[in-house]
């Protein structure tokens, strides 16, 4: 079968053929129908966070099961499935306590890549999914089955920039009605963002981007001010629009230093600033203790939207089903696996809220 393979960091991936393992225990076999394309992949690809290769990333995903090994009761062959990185027991201290992106098992996947090269070497199961292919293995809690008359462009931005994004507001931060949030960057984590404050009912919502296309789009998907920092100072305008307090939480949606080191600028005392964008290895940031402590300020981590796949995915499916979530919106281009390097490079340059390449 044919897959994107990473074989040097920065350089363009290579089309190839690769062999999947069948399903063991426990796991699942999908044909791949939709893969977006998450600057996760992005950064793994050029090498921001080591890792070993060749390797096949892409995890924002949707498909039809194939196959599916012993002890699999949640789907079944010829489900439509939402393919997701979080790969949960249900049973170790953190799944207990309701943290299921803080999985602590080690998995058989986690310990061996099912894939192999053409030539029988090892292939790295990049962030657990490998979606970059025409087929995944994967275990089966990272796999939620969805009605088949959802598209599989829309659905797979559910695996990760929409649950990362709109989960960041409601699960991490519980945003109540009438607060006011900024979010830092717009892409599909940060669109996602401020769909899930205008569903919690935010009363004010800011949009930060450098770019005035995201802010438009971001405008559409709720928000109600935007504004470029290249353009103006966005820490003046958000300290006008607030009484000169701030918002109560502020979404730093991408990994750019900048966007950390202002971050801090635009809360009011008692306000949050919720890391969600994750940043290349070693980047660091500096703070004042002194008035994060005297204005009980606080840095909150969010990973994946802190989500249950389970609990949420199903959720977000009915907002969209009602209107209320937008996802058809955030596909910018379809690309077919042959053309994965151009849609990786529309990405890169801006302009894309969410590529997607599609498989037959």
């Amino acid at each position: 079968m044919k897959a994107a393979v990473c074989r040097e960091f920065g350089k363009p991936l290579a089309i190839e053929d690769i062999t999947l393992a069948e399903p063991a225990s426990g796991e699942v076999r999908v044909a791949m129908k939709a893969c977006a394309i998450c600057h996760s992949d992005i950064f793994y690809a050029d090498g921001a966070w080591g890792g070993d290769l060749p390797a096949v990333f892409g995890h924002e995903a949707a498909g039809v099961v194939e196959t599916v090994g012993d002890n699999v009761d949640n789907v079944r062959p010829g489900d439509h499935v939402i393919v997701t990185l979080i790969r949960n027991c249900g049973h170790c201290h953190s799944c207990a306590t309701g943290s299921q992106v803080l999985c602590e098992e080690v998995f058989p996947l986690d310990e061996k890549s099912p894939i192999t090269g053409d030539s029988g070497e090892p292939v790295r199961h990049g962030l657990r999914t490998g979606a970059f292919a025409e087929k995944v293995l994967v275990h089966s809690s990272q796999v939620i089955a969805i009605d088949k008359d959802i598209p599989f462009d829309s659905a797979s931005l559910l695996a990760c920039g929409v649950i990362t994004g709109f989960g960041a507001v409601t699960n991490t931060a519980g945003v109540r009605p009438g607060e006011a949030v900024a979010v830092i960057g717009c892409g599909g984590v940060g669109l996602n963002s401020i769909q899930g404050a205008a569903i919690s009912g935010a009363a004010t919502i800011v949009a930060i981007d450098l770019a005035d296309s995201k802010l438009d789009a971001a405008k559409d998907l709720g928000a109600t001010h935007g504004f470029n920092p290249a353009t103006c100072d966005a820490r003046e305008e958000v300290m006008a629009l607030t009484g000169g307090r701030g918002v109560d939480y502020v979404f730093v949606t991408v990994g750019a230093k900048p966007a950390f080191d202002s971050a801090f600028g635009y809360i009011t005392r008692s306000g949050s600033v919720v890391l969600v964008g994750m940043p290349p290895s070693g980047l660091t940031v500096s703070y004042d203790p002194e008035t994060m402590t005297s204005w009980n300020q606080k840095i909150i981590g969010s990973k994946m939207g802190e989500a249950r796949i389970d609990r949420d995915i199903p959720a977000l499916i009915n907002l969209y089903r009602d209107g209320r979530l937008k996802l058809d919106e955030l596909v910018t281009a379809r690309y077919p696996l042959e053309q994965i390097n151009e849609a990786i490079a529309a990405t890169k340059s801006g302009d894309a809220i969410r590529n997607v390449i599609l498989f037959d």
